[in-house]
């Protein structure tokens, strides 16, 4: 099938990725913790899911985008009025947000964008691995990992083991092209490919997920990871927030998109239950969405967006913040939120914060040593 732009940011309503499952039993003074990204493909547009309260230069850019009913979070920002799950989670401190934040990347293409938020580099296509793959591997959690949907996405490559297929029913291959497969690989040598294609062949042909029951996939991935040996690291997909036109406001595309992710963050703290403590939820973007509404009552792709995080591992419920302003001059380029933190310092500080590594560490492998910012002080606990 040919790839096109459509067809490229269309995929699946959503699809679910586990992995670094099989740890060890945690001694008596180490807490497993866990740790799902939530990848809003598109363009997340922060401005409408978290408003800025009373700005002039917000409201008259967006006279037909302007929510109604919103809710508050502090004096300067309010949550889009979709996302009750998350504002339950505000309201039990264990929901924060970064705002104007973005990885380093102002080019607006999808394809670059997407690229360069699952590798974490700064050119598109250079880095052939992932963060969180890079991340998992450096903190040891190489095990055998677990993939609901095909293939398995660039952020997780990284690790040996997190191979990218796992069979729905009916779609395991037959024993005739593993043998075909199996002889490729060894006249190649490929002894660690053999091994993956030994994992496919073990596993059962009656597990099945449905890539478009966002629910089904959610209180599954809550339902593994509580177990003690389960998975410690999820990767959801959510789609469709490249709006264009007919963006709408408090009912809407972009305010479906919201519903989707919202519906993750309340499934898992239902489903994980007191292991939901341990937990640390954080969302990603490729960019964000201009400030001016369109003709077609949309936006266009931008740059500074915003993170959502969930989970009892924050410190306290914020609008974490360096505000840059929205008056013409403060714009990037005139149009845009700026960026004025590198969200790739929040996704260190994360798994520093989850996977008990070395800050510094994190940094110079798996970021490439970019100057990059320690937040887990303002942001996480320690545990």
């Amino acid at each position: 099938m040919k790839i096109t732009r459509r067809n490229f940011l269309k995929g699946s309503l959503a699809t679910l990725f586990l992995a670094g499952s099989g740890i060890p039993v945690y001694s008596s003074n180490k807490v497993k913790k866990n740790l799902v990204v939530i990848m809003l493909r598109g363009g997340m547009d922060a401005l409408c899911a978290v408003p800025v309260i009373g700005d002039k230069n917000f409201e008259k850019r967006r006279k037909q985008l302007i929510l109604d009913n919103t809710i508050k979070l502090n004096s300067d920002f309010a949550l889009h009025p979709i996302l009750e799950g998350f504002h339950e989670l505000w309201k039990e401190k264990k929901g924060a947000i970064v705002h104007a934040t973005n990885i380093p990347y102002t080019g607006r293409s999808h394809f670059d964008g997407q690229n360069l938020m699952e590798s974490g580099g700064k050119v598109p296509y250079q880095v052939k691995t992932g963060w969180l793959g890079r991340g998992m591997k450096i903190a040891g959690l190489k095990q055998e990992g677990l993939a609901l949907a095909l293939p398995m996405p660039l952020i997780l490559r990284g690790v040996p083991k997190n191979n990218n297929y796992f069979p729905t029913k009916g779609k395991l291959p037959t024993d005739k092209v593993l043998a075909l497969l199996k002889d490729v690989y060894n006249e190649k040598s490929e002894d660690e490919l053999i091994g993956m294609l030994e994992i496919i062949k073990s596993r059962p042909k009656e597990r099945s997920y449905a890539a478009d029951d966002l629910y089904s996939l959610a209180n599954e991935a809550g339902t593994l990871m509580k177990e003690p040996d389960g998975p410690r690291v999820a990767v959801f997909e959510v789609g469709g927030f490249d709006t264009h036109a007919a963006q709408g406001g408090v009912h809407g595309t972009h305010s479906d998109c919201l519903k989707d992710m919202d519906l993750i963050f309340a499934t898992l703290k239902k489903r994980l239950k007191e292991e939901f403590d341990n937990t640390l939820i954080v969302t990603l973007t490729e960019f964000g969405r201009t400030i001016k509404q369109n003709s077609g009552l949309g936006t266009e792709h931008g740059y500074g967006s915003a993170i959502f995080m969930g989970g009892g591992l924050l410190k306290k419920n914020q609008v974490f913040a360096d505000w840059p302003g929205l008056k013409k001059k403060e714009l990037f380029e005139g149009r845009d939120l700026n960026s004025t933190i590198d969200s790739r310092s929040i996704y260190a500080s994360a798994m520093s914060t989850v996977f008990d590594v070395d800050f510094t560490r994190i940094q110079n492998d798996v970021f490439f040593g970019d100057q990059l910012q320690n937040y887990s002080d303002k942001l996480f606990k320690t545990i």
